[in-house]
């Protein structure tokens, strides 16, 4: 939320999942679960954020990430990566969340059940086997 860029491999050093939050501020049932995630992230290790926005503008992003996120990545609005993503990973409707191991695999696309619906240590557990 601070505006800086990281590259990609030294963000995702040390981490062995990497969740794919897709998300906008506009959206009620994202606005519910953020702070859920932002929880969730603060009590886990090995396991990074990465929030690609289905906002309508950058300063809406920005805004939404200051507001409410956790201390986690952004993909820059409406970039190409971001759209890549989008397309990869067949969203259709937010809020999602996709686990992916660091190798690429994916572990699930419905990250966001475990989120609301496990323990963080259990989830992690799980995503890691």
């Amino acid at each position: 939320s601070d505006g800086s860029s990281v590259p990609a491999a030294s963000a995702l050093a040390g981490k062995d999942i990497v969740l794919f939050y897709f998300s906008a501020h506009w959206c009620p049932p994202c606005r519910q679960f953020t702070p859920m995630l932002k929880d969730f992230y603060e009590e886990v290790e090995g396991v990074e954020i990465v929030f690609i926005s289905s906002d309508r503008s950058a300063e809406d992003m920005t805004a939404y990430m200051k507001e409410s996120h956790g201390d986690w990545l952004a993909i820059p609005h409406n970039s190409a990566v971001a759209n890549d993503l989008k397309q990869k990973y067949g969203i259709s409707g937010i809020p999602a969340l996709v686990v992916v191991k660091l190798d690429g695999t994916v572990v699930t696309k419905d990250g966001r059940s475990h989120v609301t619906g496990k323990t963080p240590a259990q989830a992690v557990k799980d995503w890691k086997a």
